[in-house]
């Protein structure tokens, strides 16, 4: 499934920094490129809408009882159509409000991981993406697309065999000019430690954080790779899991990592214009 860019080329740069060689992306950001993530609070569950160049992919869709609420989203940035539809994985927080997605945009692609659900909200999910005439496609690891000038990298999951459902996430790198944003749904430790082990280069400027803060992901050996500027944790205010983890937000902090939240932030937006990213945020 991987996808040519076009004229965009894609460059890997090494610099050496204390002995060590880090590995930074770069595309080429065409004249009069836009690119934005919308991080949507939808409480104790997870969404993303990621705009580039007239093209849009929605990243999860919260619960079930969040479709509305991603309607209404779509309708407010006026997209009828969404290039791309990612259910990271099959537990309802995530895939339950992409139903109500697919209710009011056209799909071109629709992705989940292989493992499903018998739930309810999956199953919505697979029926409105049949109805829209399309079958869920599975991507593998090391998978590229192209979403306007940007790259998605698919990451993970490396293998979905005898996994809890968490640790069969997608997880993916969109590249736009020199930044970068690493959505990891709610991979966990042992799904971390494998997308480790491919040597992929997980340096990134954003790092959605995994399982909503939770102190099951997030390991100090994929935080070292990933050396985020920024870190975006979906969480709901006062929640029964006690989400985001005191150890995480240590782990982030001890990095120097900028934290939002969207119990304390809301809706977040980021932007970017190749070189630098712009933080707005609801609260």
């Amino acid at each position: 499934m991987k996808s040519i860019l076009g004229v965009i080329t894609a460059l890997i740069v090494s610099f050496g920094t204390s002995g060590c060689d880090m590995q930074y992306d770069f595309l080429e950001v065409p004249e009069n490129s836009q690119f934005e993530v919308h991080y949507i609070d939808v409480g104790q569950a997870d969404s993303a809408l990621v705009e580039c160049d007239g093209e849009a992919m929605l990243i999860d869709g919260g619960n079930t009882a969040d479709s509305s609420l991603i309607a209404a989203y779509l309708k407010q940035e006026e997209i009828d159509s969404l290039d791309y539809v990612i259910c990271t994985h099959a537990h309802e927080d995530h895939v339950g409000g992409l139903s109500g997605a697919l209710s009011v945009a056209q799909a071109e692609h629709v992705y989940a991981p292989v493992t499903e659900s018998d739930s309810k909200a999956y199953k919505n999910f697979k029926k409105k993406t049949e109805e829209q005439g399309l079958e869920i496609e599975h991507p593998d690891a090391g998978d590229i697309i192209s979403l306007g000038s940007s790259r998605v990298e698919f990451l993970g999951p490396v293998n979905e065999k005898g996994k809890d459902t968490n640790s069969t996430s997608i997880v993916m790198k969109i590249t736009y000019g020199s930044t970068s944003f690493l959505f990891t749904g709610d991979a966990e430790r042992d799904e971390e430690a494998e997308i480790l082990e491919t040597g992929a280069n997980l340096k990134s400027t954003v790092l959605k954080v995994g399982h909503h803060g939770s102190d099951t992901s997030t390991s100090y050996p994929f935080l070292r790779e990933v050396m985020p500027q920024y870190a975006v944790i979906s969480c709901e205010k006062g929640n029964s899991y006690g989400h985001p983890h005191e150890e995480t937000l240590s782990r982030l902090n001890d990095a120097g990592v900028e934290i939002y939240r969207t119990d304390l932030n809301g809706n977040i937006v980021m932007t970017s214009d190749g070189q630098n990213v712009n933080v707005v945020t609801e609260k």
